[in-house]
């Protein structure tokens, strides 16, 4: 019997099983997500069914390797799987198996069938069909010897309604929920380690991520520009199509400088980063906004300062690194890439003006009275009004 290689990705989905009677809705959104990152690869018929996204090539020019590694980077699946299809007859499986994994049982020592029958009204049970398939492999392949406990190779076959799925092991998936199922927040993107790292694991959590970088011309070079953008388009695999907002800053650095106490000057930009964040995040429809900090990492980063720097504004600020160190953080940032980039010796807007002596526990009513001489409504309006957009896609 010669049975077709349908070639197929599975895309098992992740927490999102567990939800209600809204799950319809994250689904969508899970499927528009991928059928996005799957547009520029090839022409894919990509449907829900069964807590599973399948993934099927409608002609030989779908890239299958390239959908395969997109697919890692997609929010919502817990596991990816390259798998054949075959008839739901047993010895099509087998014929499946046999041939779609020859060279995996070739080269392993060992091997079990493990067999998982999603459609009940399937006549043979999964113990019976990793039987029959796992005896007919054996003498297929008579140099490797089956061990049920500790195999080398597992040959995983799925009994699904439309069809029999054939494969070896499945790879980790992203995890999380997918992008815009939960809403959008602002996300303070800087040319540092964190920020990036932020950014992700808030994407992670189904949020849509509108992306904010505070330039300071010519304190800060266009390299150092340069370098967000190029972190914001390492980030689109797993954020989808973001508008950057390069935001001026200047003008307001120059003015805190020149008229506030020097031990106050972090504290004051940061609450204007967290004012014109807010302004942004209005006009974009956010619910939110997001940092890089980490409790105790620098000054700036008290659990003190972080409640001055937060009170001018009412929209929730999320800090996903709060109680994370360095270490943490650096790992996921080599994880996903951003790593070699964050560290180029370009220096962003925080470096600017630093104070010798900040002060790390600052009182709400001494930076109200520091922030008097400066015109905050118009130094913030002037920022928002030059923002420059840069469209960010994969």
């Amino acid at each position: 019997m010669r049975v077709p290689m349908n070639d197929i990705i599975l895309l098992k989905q992740g927490e999102i099983v567990l939800k209600g009677l809204n799950r319809r809705i994250f689904e969508d959104k899970l499927v528009a997500n991928v059928r996005r990152r799957m547009a520029h690869i090839g022409n894919f018929r990509i449907y829900a069914a069964q807590s599973t996204v399948y993934v099927e090539p409608l002609d030989d020019g779908a890239d299958m390797d390239a959908a395969f590694e997109a697919a890692k980077q997609i929010f919502g699946f817990v596991a990816i799987v390259r798998a054949a299809a075959c008839p739901k007859d047993p010895d099509a499986i087998f014929e499946t198996a046999r041939t779609y994994l020859a060279e995996d049982l070739a080269g392993a020592r060992s091997f079990k069938v493990e067999s998982k029958r999603s459609d009940k009204a399937y006549p043979m049970t999964s113990i019976q069909v990793s039987q029959y398939v796992g005896g007919l492999l054996a003498e297929a392949f008579p140099d490797v010897r089956v061990d049920v406990h500790d195999p080398e190779l597992t040959v995983h076959v799925e009994i699904r309604e439309n069809a029999a799925y054939v494969h070896s092991v499945p790879t980790l998936g992203a995890g999380g929920m997918p992008v815009g199922s939960c809403g959008s927040a602002v996300s303070m993107l800087s040319g540092g380690i964190d920020s990036p790292v932020s950014t992700w694991m808030t994407a992670k959590r189904g949020v849509q991520i509108v992306p904010v970088h505070f330039f300071s011309f010519p304190y800060t070079s266009e390299l150092a520009k340069q370098k967000v953008i190029d972190l914001a388009r390492i980030l689109a695999p797993w954020c989808g199509r973001m508008t950057l907002q390069i935001v001026p800053f200047t003008h307001i650095q120059e003015e805190i400088r020149d008229h506030c106490p020097e031990e106050y000057f972090t504290v004051i930009m940061r609450r204007f980063m967290t004012r014109i964040s807010e302004r942004i995040a209005l006009m974009n429809g956010c619910g939110a906004i997001v940092t890089g900090e980490s409790l105790g990492q620098v000054a700036s980063q008290t659990m003190q300062a972080m409640a001055v720097t937060q009170e001018p504004v009412r929209l929730p600020v999320l800090r996903p690194l709060v109680c994370m160190d360095k270490r943490e953080i650096i790992e996921i940032a080599r994880k996903i890439d951003t790593f070699e980039t964050s560290i180029l010796p370009y220096e962003d807007c925080c470096t600017v003006f630093t104070p010798r002596h900040p002060r790390t526990r600052p009182r709400l009513e001494d930076v109200l009275e520091a922030e008097k001489p400066l015109d905050i409504d118009a130094l913030v309006e002037e920022a928002v009004t030059n923002i420059e957009r840069i469209s960010i896609s994969k």
